[in-house]
């Protein structure tokens, strides 16, 4: 992941585009320079996060950092308005290992996804371990960061998605649902799974049938199963 800290190295990667997972500003750093980086992020949806100055120390291995540090994205982001205009996309609710996360989105490219959707917080992001478990999927698949999952997936009803959201406590076995399309699967993050907001924004709630004494896969095995029965019903 390529570290930015200063002023002018991170203001110029801004300037120049350059994907940024998040930008980090020392708790009481202040003045108009600092003000102007902030807002730039802002107008590019780079999440801005203010932190004490030891922990910007420990990222840019200095203390010469002016207050500023930026942290490198593996692949740019997608806009949601974008990825929209697709017949099945995937809407992640908090996965944070890297690992499974690099593992969803090969998995979404090779189903046939048309973009995956992460929320900016409390989630993995575009970094090199996802890139590396990705195994070049992020070369072909889109990925857009939102701020709000709910929102995003209020967006995506308004512009005729139907929600799937898989869940152990689902209603209906995944195999057994006639999909509607567009189509958009959610799925929630390691151990807690769908925040309940999200579940109440789900048109349907599907569950895999487990024949053990456990109750739920790993999010990325869990993605490979359904996906690639929306693959076999599409042809």
């Amino acid at each position: 992941m390529a570290i930015f800290s200063g002023v002018h190295p991170v203001a110029e990667a801004l300037r120049a585009g350059h994907p940024l997972e998040r930008l980090l500003i020392a708790q009481g750093a202040g003045g108009p320079r600092l003000q102007e980086i902030i807002e730039m992020a802002r107008r590019a949806s780079i999440p801005v996060r203010f932190e004490p100055r030891g922990s910007l120390d420990r990222l840019a291995g200095t203390q010469a950092h002016q207050g500023v540090v930026a942290l490198g994205a593996a692949r740019k982001y997608a806009a949601l308005e974008d990825v929209a205009a697709a017949e099945l996309v995937v809407v992640l609710d908090g996965v944070e290992d890297p690992h499974n996360l690099g593992a969803i989105i090969r998995t979404a490219h090779a189903a046939g996804a048309a973009s995956v959707i992460i929320p900016e917080r409390r989630a993995a992001g575009l970094t090199d371990v996802v890139a590396k478990a990705a195994a070049g999927a992020l070369e072909y698949l889109p990925i857009a960061r939102v701020t709000n999952i709910n929102r995003a997936l209020e967006n995506l009803k308004e512009r005729g998605f139907w929600i799937y959201g898989l869940d152990e406590r689902g209603a209906e076995d995944y195999h057994r649902v006639e999909y509607q399309s567009p189509t958009a699967l959610v799925l929630g993050g390691e151990g807690s799974g769908l925040h309940e907001h999200v579940r109440k924004h789900c048109d349907l709630l599907v569950r895999i049938p487990m024949a053990g004494e456990i109750s739920s896969l790993n999010v990325s095995v869990a993605a490979g199963v359904v996906l690639f029965e929306l693959r076999r019903r599409r042809g």
